[in-house]
């Protein structure tokens, strides 16, 4: 077959238009740090890369749930333990109230102490984080204590019925796996408490100690359900620990994988570089050598 000018021509053309292909591609992936930057590059990776991917978006919103967890829990512990302390220093007014040493008076000022009490604790059971609250199970965009004028304090239906169905405020941490954020709110701040508190506060405002021993012990009922469930509430949030933990892994685990499929290895791309750019040289010298532009030219 007879070689033309035109055909060299032609075909040294095409030759260094693939080489500047190839350097093309090896400058985007050093510009992007990827081995593909569209998926038709290599479908097989980009395919598995939106899986990993999918599995690392996964887990950063189940760690986002887990941000949720420890906010409802911490901030129900942290309520728990205020009214505890209330509720105990209630026990303490009613144990020196009751020695017989006091007068009429000092038994008012205690009443009005334990009022005090009962107040506050019926604004913890109306805490609200993020704007939900957390005391009422799923009811959250609902008060606990509806209406603190009344004695006792007037609390919802649900408690007053006993809704088990509002119960269990569930976020998933996990694939399928549910964690109960908040706590019961029938064993917490309902009725038997505050009937409690009030049945006090009346005795010692009428000065009548007569009921006073089953008051007590009907208090020391009331803080023994609150601290089992405060003692429910720390043995899930060492379990909502270690599943962040286990989240940590995954997230580090998938990150690697993500970056195993994508990523392009720097040092090797230079160097292919490099090596396109010598060929790349040379082609454009053999091209030149080839390629004449006059007739003198073939003379020399």
């Amino acid at each position: 077959m007879r070689i033309t000018q035109s055909m060299l021509s032609t075909q040294s053309l095409r030759n260094l238009n693939t080489s500047y292909g190839r350097m093309g591609t090896l400058q985007e992936q050093l510009a992007t740090g990827k081995k593909i930057n569209r998926p038709s590059d290599d479908p097989v990776v980009a395919m598995k890369g939106m899986f990993y991917r999918s599995n690392l978006a996964e887990v950063d919103q189940f760690k986002r749930n887990l941000s949720e967890l420890y906010m409802w829990m911490e901030n129900s512990e942290a309520g728990i333990e205020q009214a505890t302390n209330g509720l105990e220093r209630v026990r303490e007014l009613v144990i020196q109230g009751k020695n017989g040493t006091l007068t009429a008076e000092d038994r008012s000022v205690i009443a009005k102490e334990i009022e005090q009490i009962e107040q506050d604790i019926a604004q913890i059971a109306n805490t609200k984080m993020a704007g939900r609250y957390i005391f009422h199970g799923t009811n959250v965009d609902k008060p606990v204590v509806t209406d603190t004028t009344t004695n006792p304090v007037t609390l919802s239906n649900d408690i007053l019925t006993n809704n088990t169905a509002i119960s269990e405020y569930n976020v998933e941490v996990s694939q399928g796996v549910f964690l109960k954020a908040n706590v019961n709110p029938m064993n917490t701040f309902n009725q038997d408490l505050f009937s409690n508190l009030n049945a006090i506060k009346q005795a010692f405002e009428n000065d009548d100690m007569s009921t006073m021993d089953t008051l007590l012990e009907d208090l020391d009922s009331v803080v023994s359900t609150l601290q089992a469930e405060r003692s429910e509430l720390g043995a899930r949030y060492n379990r909502l620990e270690m599943v962040d933990n286990r989240l940590g892994q995954q997230e580090v685990i998938s990150t690697r994988v993500l970056s195993d499929n994508e990523d392009a290895e720097i040092e090797r791309v230079i160097t292919d570089l490099k090596t396109q750019e010598s060929i790349h040289r040379a082609a454009l010298s053999v091209g030149a050598r080839i390629m004449q532009p006059t007739l003198m030219d073939f003379l020399r």
